[in-house]
């Protein structure tokens, strides 16, 4: 009897386990296939003499690679959430391989006014940004260095700033009463508008705040289009210009903050940009057109 007990545990031991072999084998063919990940082949990219890879994309309708140690921050690409996106969004967004053709939605960098060279990690101008940090901006003298930031421009958005202008004269004369007035003579080739005649209503003196009047400059095209926008401090102890400007041959916005003694080269300015960014235009396989401006 003790015999046949055991042979009947080892029986039942041994369907038991046929029956497990038997139940995963059928959950395995019953799952569905798995596809393999596709492999995306990794575009050709730059680097520069450390190593370091290049930002790729397509800023409006050229492809750039644009050198490591450039971008102030990172390059923001269409589609990608916003900074202040939904984290639960931000953990489940997966971005298109970085590719040539990938349209890039902004990125800014830094650039020397004075000479047209680039802020670059690891290279000389950022020992002299640094240094200009800490021995100009401390006693109030002119920063030398732009602050760009790009934006690409897609589908059938209109490349002026008409209005945006119209829009903002509208806008400050309901909500603060101020009338934007045309000046007679020009600035440096600059049409002027001064928030009522440079004169504060309620003092009938020259503003002492530029709060809400802040001078307001344009320029047209031969079309008539407002191409480039700019609104300068006049009051601050620092004063500082925001410049904003289209570009129809890239299809981008562009815009530029500096230190108003350097309104004067607004339109070296806009040219310079321009250049910086020719020079890190590339073929569709990644070639480099020009010698990169800024590269380390």
């Amino acid at each position: 009897m003790m015999k046949s007990g055991w042979q009947k545990i080892l029986i039942f031991m041994l369907l038991w386990q046929v029956l497990l072999l038997a139940g995963c084998d059928y959950y395995v063919n019953e799952q569905p296939e798995k596809q393999p990940a596709q492999q995306v082949q990794e575009p050709f990219r730059n680097q520069d003499s450390r190593g370091r890879y290049d930002t790729i994309g397509k800023l409006g309708t050229h492809s750039i690679s644009i050198p490591a140690g450039v971008i102030d921050g990172w390059a923001r690409y269409v589609g990608d959430p916003g900074d202040f996106a939904d984290p639960k969004i931000k953990a489940k967004y997966q971005r298109p391989p970085k590719t040539y053709d990938l349209a890039i939605e902004s990125f800014g960098f830094q650039y020397r006014i004075t000479d047209g060279d680039v802020y670059t990690s690891f290279r000389q101008t950022e020992e002299d940004y640094r240094r200009d940090n800490e021995t100009l901006i401390p006693y109030g003298k002119p920063f030398p260095w732009a602050s760009v930031s790009a934006y690409g421009v897609y589908g059938a958005a209109p490349l002026n700033f008409n209005a945006y202008v119209q829009e903002g004269f509208k806008i400050s004369k309901e909500v603060t009463d101020i009338d934007y007035i045309q000046q007679e003579q020009p600035l440096y080739g600059l049409t002027v508008y001064k928030a009522n005649n440079g004169i504060n209503p309620e003092t009938g003196e020259p503003w002492k705040s530029d709060t809400l009047a802040r001078d307001r400059m344009i320029h047209k095209d031969q079309a008539g289009n407002i191409k480039t926008y700019i609104d300068c401090q006049f009051t601050q102890y620092v004063n500082i210009c925001d410049h904003m400007f289209y570009n129809d041959d890239w299809h981008i916005k562009v815009l530029i903050g500096y230190n108003r003694v350097y309104l004067p080269k607004w339109q070296e300015m806009e040219d310079r940009v321009i250049q910086i960014l020719n020079s890190w235009r590339v073929s569709p396989e990644g070639k480099l057109l020009e010698k990169q401006i800024g590269k380390a």
